[in-house]
């Protein structure tokens, strides 16, 4: 099945345990950090909405977009029962068509690392620096290379909710820096519980690679974090934030 197919209905029970408000929060001291109040954001591979129908609530005008169709359409099933407006696009980020002139696109909850080819990464920075209005920000995150070599890497992690359980084996590979994810869903259907299984490849990208292309892109600061505060990344960070100004 296509990445995030049957995986879209699922998500959330999987994610239960994130923490989005204090996400938020970190998006927001961002804002102040960098002396902006933004009006209009956008989200890259925005998944099932967590994030940009929470800041939709806030008050933001929002625009999501996503490669998967059935991570839209949960989006905006939780859009409406929140009683926000956003709009939501079916659209690869590597073919950006946004408006012009955002205070703000966000790439968050390793949309990023999904990205395997540097050309691909360099296209998909420039085109937002071309979208982002002078002084508005591109923040997006990463799992680590630590986290994917070291703690995702070659093990399997397993889980029973009330309405779906998985497998998740993980094998990264370290010549190509991609870890595949193979995940086995059984999610209850009428008393019985049907088996879905996907496929998914994240590349691990170390900090130095990342700001090395974002240097081919003219922005007027870029600047790498430990996520969650305005730290530097350690060696053994699992989650890093990049924050570039245009």
């Amino acid at each position: 099945m296509n990445a995030y197919s049957s995986f879209a209905y699922v998500y959330d029970v999987l994610m239960a345990e994130v923490n989005y408000e204090s996400w938020i929060g970190y998006i927001e001291d961002i804002f102040n950090r960098y002396g902006i109040e933004p009006k209009n954001i956008a989200e890259l591979a925005c998944g099932t909405g967590n994030i940009t129908n929470r800041l939709a609530k806030l008050g933001y005008n929002l625009i999501g977009t996503d490669l998967s169709e059935d991570m839209l359409m949960v989006a905006q099933e939780k859009a409406y029962d929140l009683g926000v407006s956003v709009i939501y696009l079916h659209q690869d980020m590597k073919e950006m068509m946004l408006p012009s002139e955002l205070d703000c696109i966000l790439c968050v909850c390793d949309g990023i690392n999904y990205i395997l080819k540097e050309a691909d990464l360099k296209q998909i920075f420039h085109s937002a620096y071309e979208h982002l209005k002078v002084g508005g920000l591109l923040i997006f995150d990463i799992s680590s290379q630590y986290k994917l070599a070291h703690i995702l890497g070659k093990n399997t992690f397993a889980e029973n909710h009330k309405d779906v359980s998985y497998i998740w084996e993980n094998y990264y590979d370290a010549s190509r820096a991609i870890c595949d994810f193979d995940l086995t869903l059984f999610v209850q259907e009428e008393g019985l519980y049907r088996k879905y299984t996907e496929s998914h490849s994240q590349r691990a990208y170390s900090a130095e690679e990342i700001m090395n292309i974002l240097g081919m892109i003219p922005f007027k600061s870029t600047e790498v974090f430990d996520a969650f505060t305005f730290q530097k990344p350690t060696t053994d960070s699992e989650r890093l934030y990049f924050v570039c100004q245009r």
